[in-house]
């Protein structure tokens, strides 16, 4: 085919070991570039989606909100959720814990989010409206005088934030810590308490931490649209209290009075409150606030015409006879009703650790119900469902074949404090989880005795917290340290994980591969599980893991990990515990000498016996191996900071020192020099140099000659250059940072809720596709790479996003498909 061309292109790029130093600093002024900003994809989100919200009015609209990664929209086209609020930078963190969304039935263009992640003073944003006149693409804020909690306890409860149906002006948004109800009449841009509201909520979830001390407070709100017409203030408001003995309160005039609703159940919190288009308030209720836990629950509803009250729960707390049901061992969270069968509704059990959790459906109004599994002969389980998790295969924790019945994996989900039938098709239904979005097109084959099929409806969310990044010589791109989820090998950057690398381990929180011999690698864990050791080692690059056979005598885990340039030792300085070195794996461990807890270690790239560590302000030196260290003479050093030690470089240090700046060595620490125009770094990292230098790239996020931002340096720290922009700030960006080895200008980002970001510079990483071996042709040599791969004689492509530039078809698999379009694109191309 003559003109054929192939859009994507790139060239394989190889890492150079040595550099030279740049000593000198002339700061220049900062400059910008521009940069294509994405996730590294993992799939399926990897955190709690407390919520989702969709439009009554317009099909396709709905939004999900997360409890740290800020809220997102779905595209429908692809089927994939579109970030709304990485335009918030460090400063505002706060606003990607969503406490509640609310989409305008009138003006679907509009949206609202309450932001703010924490009730307690570990952030010190107040509680933030954000008010969208786009779908959520620009925001405006109008700050509260108090703060919301959308990663404190009880963030699935909701929706705390609703609009009129009838007058859309007019918002009324349930807050924490006894403030109460309040209102606005101008479209969110102002606030008042509502004073005639007579309870603000007594329920606390623990009063012995900081971070659960709070009153859960006002819960949700539910408007009575028939009360009033279009254009009028609706007359009949329902509010939701966290209040064990009276919750449910109610206004007949527009929410100018307000009394408790007569005849309502007591003992348990209203999880969710949705009222029916056929008068009927729906309420799930729990002993908890959740999302962790909840021992006990029921389903009522109200008829909101003859106020009478009926329980209606598919397993109720209490027998017939007043005695305690122990098939109830579960609060009810999520709750639905289908917009098109007002008499179908759906609940969920809130955590059902063991076997599973549960989601019920009725279509009479919950006289009868239907679970989605059911005993058979103990320990089967019959399934109404199949699951699918082809969307986010490490779902299923490394376990699927090996999970003793009655459990399976992937699990239902856990803490499902939310699910929704789409309000236009009947057959749409998601609900969050402690991980991910599930959902089905085919709900109502529920109804027909045929199984409806469960898969990840997460696309495009990316909720983890980073602990660490490595971006190595060879092997991977890029091998993650996470929070709840351990970490994983990104063999492609834009493709879903398959697995985990060592399901066990819950949040990872350090890792290091050694330079000279990069196929080694350690990592290190928190863990509560006696029998699990919480350092591992690889020797393949991260395809593979091996715990420790021994861990210090004093080890509670955690902490910093470094492995030596030449793979021959590891220095573990555990949390709150003297730092420790092994030559063995694991096997035994000699405590540092001369090193304080929790000090920050690393090591020299190129010498084998060095090893570097920081501590309040002190600078320690190794050069036995990590055996002994002492402080050198290094002076004036901030108490805080993070280091790093350039590859290729013998005793080239850097330390970012947060508010105290950037500071660099260039004699193994025994001096540092402050770099003058850099205000604030948080992380430091390395990656290639730039064309026609030999010193690596320098990538800092922080605050550089008055500007904040993500920067590059290509000339040692003597000038840097901005590299994103007021769309992508990604809120906390103090965790890690590394540039890639093998591709200049490509800098990896961790951050503290919306996964790992990267960015490269604007048309710089085009991939040809079949280009296998990055020498900018598409040829038999390719052909010949990929029969390679599917034949299981290599695992990767000697080039940048390899596997992408083999996956032909654009299936996110590689195999005789993919072989077969190559060969026939081959046969096409005129000699």
């Amino acid at each position: 085919m003559k003109g054929k061309k192939l859009s994507i292109a790139y060239v394989f790029l190889i890492f150079a070991l040595i550099f030279t130093l740049q000593p000198a600093y002339t700061f220049a002024a900062v400059t910008q570039q521009t940069y294509n900003w994405r996730n590294v994809t993992i799939g399926g989100g990897g955190g709690f989606i407390p919520g989702i919200v969709y439009n009554t009015t317009e099909k396709g609209l709905v939004y999900a909100r997360t409890d740290m990664g800020g809220a997102y929209r779905l595209d429908t086209a692809t089927n994939t959720w579109i970030p709304l609020t990485d335009s918030f930078d460090f400063s505002e963190y706060s606003y990607y814990g969503i406490e509640s969304i609310a989409t305008d039935p009138i003006d679907t263009n509009k949206v609202y989010a309450a932001a703010g992640m924490y009730t307690n003073d570990w952030l010190p944003n107040k509680g933030t409206i954000l008010r969208s006149k786009d779908k959520g693409n620009t925001w405006e804020k109008t700050e509260l005088p108090f703060k919301f909690g959308g990663n404190n306890p009880g963030r699935s409860m909701g929706e705390r934030l609703a609009i009129d149906p009838n007058n859309n002006a007019v918002l009324y948004l349930g807050t924490r810590c006894g403030n109460g109800l309040w209102r606005s009449t101008d479209y969110g841009a102002t606030w008042s308490k509502v004073d005639s509201f007579p309870n603000p909520g007594t329920y606390i979830y623990d009063p012995n931490y900081d971070y659960s001390k709070d009153i859960i407070g006002v819960v949700w709100v539910a408007f009575d649209k028939s009360s009033s017409t279009k254009g009028t203030t609706t007359k009949n408001i329902y509010v939701g209290v966290a209040d064990k003995k009276e919750s449910i309160y109610q206004s007949t005039d527009g929410g100018k009075t307000w009394q408790a609703v007569k005849g309502q159940p007591a003992g348990y919190l209203p999880h969710h409150g949705v009222l029916s288009s056929n008068g009927f308030l729906y309420i799930t209720y729990s002993d908890s606030c959740g999302p962790y836990d909840g021992a006990k629950g029921d389903v009522w509803k109200f008829d909101t015409k003859n106020g009478t009250w009926t329980r209606i729960s598919p397993i109720p707390s209490t027998k017939s006879d007043g005695s305690d049901n122990g098939d109830n061992y579960f609060g009810y969270g999520g709750l639905t009703i289908d917009a098109q069968n007002p008499n179908t509704i759906m609940v969920t059990s809130l955590v059902s650790w063991w076997p599973d959790d549960m989601i019920w459906r009725s279509l009479d109004g919950g006289t009868t119900w239907s679970r989605i599994w059911d005993w058979g002969n103990y320990p089967e389980r019959i399934l109404k469902y199949t699951h699918d998790i082809s969307g986010a295969p490490w779902l299923d924790w490394g376990a699927a074949s090996s999970t003793p019945l009655p459990e399976v994996k992937p699990k239902l989900g856990w803490m499902i404090g939310d699910i929704e039938i789409d309000p236009f098709n009947s057959d749409k239904m998601m609900y969050g989880t402690g991980a991910t979005i599930y959902g089905t097109d085919n709900l109502t084959a529920w109804d027909k005795n045929e199984k409806i099929k469960l898969t990840v409806k997460a696309a495009g969310i990316e909720e983890t917290a980073v602990q660490g990044l490595i971006s190595p010589p060879s092997g991977a791109s890029l091998i993650s340290s996470l929070g709840d989820i351990c970490g994983f090998r990104h063999e492609s950057l834009d493709t879903v994980c398959s697995k985990m690398m060592i399901p066990v381990y819950g949040t990872t929180t350090s890792l290091d591969y050694a330079e000279l011999s990069p196929g080694f690698m350690t990592i290190a864990a928190k863990s509560e599980t006696n029998d699990v050791r919480r350092i591992s080692f690889s020797y393949d690059g991260g395809k593979n893991w091996f715990q420790a056979s021994n861990e210090p005598s004093n080890s509670v885990g955690g902490g910093v990990v470094a492995a030596s340039a030449d793979a021959t030792s590891v220095v573990w300085a555990p949390e709150n515990s003297v730092p420790s070195v092994t030559t063995n794996n694991g096997s035994s461990w000699t405590a540092c000498t001369g090193l304080p807890s929790n000090t920050f270690v690393v090591s020299d790239r190129v010498n084998g016996k060095k090893y570097y560590g920081f501590s309040n302000g002190s600078f320690y030196r190794s050069t036995d191996g990590g055996v002994k260290f002492t402080v050198t003479s290094a002076a004036g050093l901030p108490a805080n900071a993070k280091i790093k030690a350039v590859p290729g470089v013998e005793g080239d240090i850097w330390l970012a020192a947060r508010e105290d700046g950037l500071w660099h060595s260039t004699d193994g620490g025994t001096a540092f020099t402050r770099l003058n125009g850099v205000e604030t770094a948080y992380v430091v990292g390395f990656g290639k140099a730039a064309p026609g230098k030999s010193y690596p790239a320098i990538y800092i996020t922080g605050k550089v000659e008055g500007v904040t931002g993500f920067f590059r340096s290509d000339d040692g720290g003597a000038s840097f250059i901005k590299i994103n922009d007021s769309k992508h700030n990604y809120g906390a960006v103090d965790s890690a940072i590394t540039g890639d080895p093998r591709v200049y200008g490509r800098v990896y980002i961790g951050t503290n809720g919306r996964g790992i970001v990267y960015g490269d510079i604007a048309g710089s990483t085009e991939i040809l596709q079949g280009d296998l071996n990055g020498d900018k042709a598409v040829d038999a040599l390719d052909l010949a790479l990929m029969k390679s791969y599917l034949l299981g004689k290599i695992v990767d492509f000697p080039v940048v996003d390899g596997l992408k530039a083999a996956d032909m078809n654009k299936d996110n698999s590689i195999d005789s498909l993919d072989y077969a379009a190559l060969k026939i694109y081959l046969l096409q191309v005129p000699n």
